[in-house]
């Protein structure tokens, strides 16, 4: 099936690097995940990531440690997840560039704009880590951040749920599932999509979100065909 998207910005929370492990990164999931961007970048579609931190490092939960020190460990954990998805593409013969908000070289390459543009026009994976390289800005912020400067069509959030409800489907078994939801209809039913800065920023740059279940095998190919996968939140 032919993409609906040319360009993309995916954003992965760390916790999904995690798969059954308690904590760290599983090579499984992270060899499956890269098989599926692998699939996308085969069909023509531009593929930019930006990866969380969670399953290492979280600075906002960090106790008894000063906030910007904490939010800086948490940019750091984000490279690292980084490095393993590229390192993952790499064993599929996907050629990818890590780059990086903070200046790390030669572990990845300071983020541009033109740099990211170039590196996805020729068909490379541009994984872009280190946040915003600002404490108090979480990485869906950066996500929010690089998908409308580079120009992606949509921010996916790949998750593990599958996608946003009336309220908590785990607490309301009566919950139902959007298939479509405008940004001010979430914002005035209190909905938590991702948090209020990113979520701002895709609304103001008109940037659609979809948010689906990244866990289930090939949705992110479906996702991208167009398929009623998740819920697409737009303007």
């Amino acid at each position: 099936m032919k993409p609906l998207y040319k360009r993309i910005l995916l954003k992965l929370s760390g916790e999904g690097m995690m798969g059954e492990k308690p904590y760290g990164i599983d090579e499984k999931m992270v060899a499956a995940l890269a098989g599926e961007v692998k699939d996308l970048v085969k069909s023509g579609v531009e593929v930019a990531i930006v990866i969380g931190g969670g399953n290492i490092f979280r600075g906002i939960h960090a106790r008894g440690m000063d906030r910007v020190s904490a939010d800086q460990m948490g940019m750091l954990a984000t490279v690292i997840n980084s490095l393993a998805l590229q390192s993952a593409l790499e064993a599929e013969s996907v050629g990818c560039k890590v780059l990086t908000a903070i200046r790390m070289e030669p572990v990845g390459e300071f983020y541009s704009k033109a740099k990211a543009l170039e590196y996805l026009a020729a068909g490379q994976v541009v994984i872009i880590g280190g946040g915003t390289s600002n404490p108090y800005f979480t990485t869906d912020t950066a996500a929010a951040l690089r998908g409308v400067e580079i120009e992606a069509e949509v921010l996916l959030k790949g998750t593990r749920v599958d996608g946003i409800y009336t309220a908590d489907p785990e607490r309301d078994p009566t919950a139902t599932r959007f298939d479509t939801i405008t940004f001010d209809e979430v914002l005035g039913r209190g909905l938590r999509v991702m948090d209020l800065t990113a979520f701002t920023l895709c609304r103001e740059n008109g940037l659609p979100i979809v948010v689906f279940d990244m866990e289930t095998e090939r949705n992110l190919a479906r996702v991208v065909a167009g398929e009623k996968i998740g819920t697409v939140v737009q303007l």
